[in-house]
């Protein structure tokens, strides 16, 4: 019998303490599948893994099992040698698959290649990882919250002050960067913005992070006051390729591109829903389809997170587009009610202290009981 421990020494997605929700996976899946199909796709491995991970916590062992397979095989067609410090990930994925399965001599197997794979590779230095598993635990973590977000980029440094020259790392660590600043009203600055320049020279062929430093470029000239409906840091790759098109196109056509953005994603077309009623809202087409998208939402059993966003972009739209003021502060504090701190949050706190400071409005009073609520210790 395969002990715990054995296990959970192990550096893989089974001890990374991802903990997505089902909704979160959902998106994962839509997003993996648009960006890792790609032939020569350096993270193309990483994909797979991932997406293994993913089918194995939605109930399918068996996709699980072809996904690690597949990001094995990436990983012997795109490295040399054929066997390397790259698959330590993912043979620890596989002993845990088998293990879960009952299969205790194939994970057996699995442990004694990453024993195999962990002395004739060893880390650089003694008291760290080695930096292929440094880099797949920061891109792999990159694509969950802000809070792992930020430990991605801590994970990438340490993976490039280990082994300096791979550019890919220094792309998406940048790309990281760039995810954690989606709110911002200034987009990268400093050493940070010095980061960018950089990674753009050495990976001058990459679309998605040229279009993120067009991007950034235009927030700290024009602090893009007039495309703020825009979502240049979409998780999809493709969806880049949509925004440009929405900026050349009439809201006609903007709606359409919505529509099919949707249709092709509808695990993680949530804010694009929203996007949706807000280009509807300013169209011929009116307020009508605005509403019912808003109500079809609202109508969702939503995770918390998602709640949020919702309430905060739904009370923007009762005030701006339907000049409803008072309904859109009782939205504006049930967003701020949900404790989860985020960008909406905080939004929505902000919009409620302006209002309770000008004392102009009937509703000053819940307001400020709302705002005491907050102040509360949970």
């Amino acid at each position: 019998m395969i002990e715990d421990a054995q296990l959970e020494a192990l550096q893989c997605h089974f001890t990374w303490d991802l903990d997505p929700n089902r909704s979160k996976l959902l998106t994962l899946m839509d997003k993996l599948q648009d960006i890792g199909t790609e032939e020569g796709n350096f993270w193309l491995g990483q994909v797979y893994n991932l997406q293994g991970y993913i089918h194995f916590l939605l109930g399918s062992a068996d996709e699980a099992k072809s996904f690690f397979s597949r990001a094995a095989e990436a990983f012997r067609r795109m490295r040399e040698p054929d066997e390397g410090p790259w698959l330590l990930v993912n043979y620890g994925n596989q002993a845990w698959l088998h293990h879960r399965q009952g299969e205790e001599a194939e994970s057996r197997a699995c442990l004694s290649k990453v024993e195999a794979l962990m002395e004739e590779y060893p880390s650089p230095s003694e008291d760290e990882l080695h930096p292929e598993v440094y880099a797949e635990k920061a891109w792999t973590l990159m694509q969950f919250s802000k809070e792992k977000k930020r430990l991605a980029a801590d994970i990438f440094q340490r993976a490039m002050r280990m082994q300096p020259d791979v550019v890919e790392w220094q792309t998406s660590y940048v790309l990281g960067l760039t995810s954690l600043f989606k709110h911002s009203d200034t987009g990268l600055e400093g050493d940070d913005w010095e980061k960018m320049r950089q990674a753009k020279e050495q990976d001058p062929e990459n679309l998605y992070l040229a279009a993120q430093n067009t991007f950034s470029n235009l927030l700290r000239k024009e602090r893009v006051l007039k495309m703020k409906h825009v979502n240049f840091t979409s998780p999809l790759m493709r969806g880049l390729n949509w925004q440009q098109r929405l900026w050349k196109n009439t809201q006609t056509t903007q709606s359409c591109l919505h529509e099919e953005v949707i249709s092709l994603y509808p695990h993680s077309s949530f804010v694009k829903r929203m996007d949706l009623a807000s280009v509807y809202a300013k169209s011929n087409q009116g307020l009508a389809k605005s509403d019912q998208i808003y109500r079809e939402l609202l109508a969702r059993d939503l995770e918390p997170a998602e709640t949020q966003v919702l309430f905060n972009n739904y009370a923007k739209y009762l005030n701006s587009e339907r000049r409803d003021r008072q309904r859109s502060i009782k939205y504006h504090m049930k967003a701020a009610e949900i404790p989860i701190d985020s960008f909406f949050r905080q939004s929505s706190i902000k919009t409620l202290e302006k209002i309770r400071d000008k004392r102009r409005d009937r509703m000053c009073r819940e307001i400020d009981e709302c705002l005491a609520r907050l102040e509360e210790p949970q």
